[in-house]
């Protein structure tokens, strides 16, 4: 399993922790996704990196550490003060700052408010009671009980049993590795050794170390591309895809436009959003990789011709990457599956007419939830009697993860390597 890297203190300590604290603010009030958060501008790219840890720190594990506040405060304080301890309770129980520090750098930022400075002595008091009693607390808290809600929890263990629920909550605890998709496989030896990273079975580099992404060797020359292990798969299943006319729908963030460009396929990259659209041309230019990109709704679009392939990742419940995005379950409500469900058969239904005679469809979720993945498969099948199942090779999948033509994926696999999100997919060949 990887270990969590320390978050070691910055000489702009301060500055880091309130960026950091804006961002937990962005997503606990204001619902918004945590790399979304709005930043200063000016903020040193560095820092902006330390900030955006702190706080996936501290969401990742903010059950747990609700739980162990509760036990040192008398009644609730306002929100930004919970918010300063929940920021530095992670620090003290998880990043191994110092304490003096945590403690020091919670109080300025509650003094450096206006409104907060007479909860100046609260927030020393209790962050100094966490940093004296907490790991001892904290050693005793199973972690695994706070990852999901009660709802979600259930539904998993539904799903693939109680012993899977709890080795999937387990894997959610600490902070997931960064892998990178390489545009040349054949340039893998030289990237893993440059990177310190190992080279998974799949064919993707998982960095033992990644620090700031931006500043890594390679990246500003396009040689890669950040996407998890999990994620790089769904692409592969549609076999070779050289010269041929591929459409990537719902495309953003890209890795998969990318993957398809890099294996020699004319891509046509559609999403609904124009923004994220944004950075998958902004990735294309790094890699020097081509696609034509459309802003449009795949419900509405109508293309001039058939393509010899679609992939499609739909938009789901993200149950799968909730690991590496830990905003997820504080900036949603109760689960509600059906207009999900709904919008997934209707673009599985869509994109099949796009897809000529012997062309293929891989329909993607980022899923732990069968209703979202093997039950949405198995339902187009038997509503679409000209489409058969397809099975590329894929060398590096474990025995049992790609059965006739449906990948299954979870975030337990590859527990002694860091595990992975959790996917879904199914391939499709129209039958000529």
């Amino acid at each position: 399993m990887v270990a969590p890297q320390p978050l070691a203190v910055s000489a702009a300590g301060l500055s880091e922790r309130r960026a950091a604290l804006t961002l937990i603010e962005a997503v606990l009030v204001h619902g918004r996704p945590l790399e979304e958060g709005t930043l200063d501008p000016g903020l040193d790219p560095a820092l902006r990196a330390a900030a955006l840890r702190r706080a996936a720190a501290t969401l990742r594990r903010l059950g747990q550490i609700d739980a162990l506040l509760d036990g040192f405060l008398k009644k609730n304080p306002p929100g930004r003060v919970r918010n300063i301890l929940r920021l530095a309770s992670a620090e003290l129980l998880l990043g191994r700052v110092p304490a003096h520090a945590a403690v020091d750098l919670a109080v300025r930022l509650a003094a450096a408010d206006r409104r907060l400075a007479h909860l100046k002595g609260l927030v020393n008091a209790v962050t100094r009671r966490v940093a004296r009693e907490g790991p001892a607390i904290w050693a005793r808290q199973d972690g695994a009980e706070f990852v999901w809600t009660a709802p979600m929890r259930a539904a998993i263990a539904a799903a693939w049993g109680e012993a899977a629920a709890r080795a999937m909550a387990r894997a959610h605890l600490d902070p997931p590795p960064t892998d990178l998709t390489l545009r040349d496989p054949e340039s893998a030896a030289h990237w893993a050794g440059r990177l310190d990273a190992e080279l998974l079975p799949t064919g993707s580099l998982r960095l033992a170390r990644p620090g700031q992404v931006s500043a890594l060797p390679g990246h500003d020359a396009g040689a890669w591309w950040v996407q998890d292990a999990a994620a790089a798969i769904p692409a592969r299943m549609l076999g070779a895809v050289s010269g041929v006319r591929v459409l990537d729908l719902c495309a953003a963030p890209g890795g998969k436009t990318l993957q398809l460009a890099a294996s020699g396929a004319r891509v046509t990259a559609l999403d609904i959003s124009p923004h994220r659209l944004e950075r998958v041309a902004e990735n294309l230019r790094r890699t020097g990789l081509s696609a034509e990109i459309v802003a449009a709704d795949a419900l509405e679009w109508r293309p001039a011709a058939g393509f010899d392939a679609v992939l499609l990742d739909t938009p789901c419940s993200a149950t799968g990457t909730m690991r590496r995005h830990p905003d997820l379950p504080h900036r949603r409500g109760a689960l509600d599956l059906a207009p999900l469900i709904a919008l997934q058969d209707r673009l599985l239904d869509r994109a099949w007419r796009w897809v000529g005679p012997g062309g293929r469809l891989v329909f993607a979720t980022c899923s732990l939830l069968p209703e979202e993945g093997e039950a949405r498969a198995a339902a187009f099948l038997a509503r679409s009697p000209d489409a058969e199942p397809f099975t590329a090779d894929i060398p590096g999948l474990e025995p049992g993860w790609l059965r006739d033509g449906m990948l299954r994926l979870r975030p337990d696999y590859w527990p002694e390597r860091g595990g992975m999100d959790g996917f879904f997919a199914a391939a499709f060949q129209r039958r000529r």
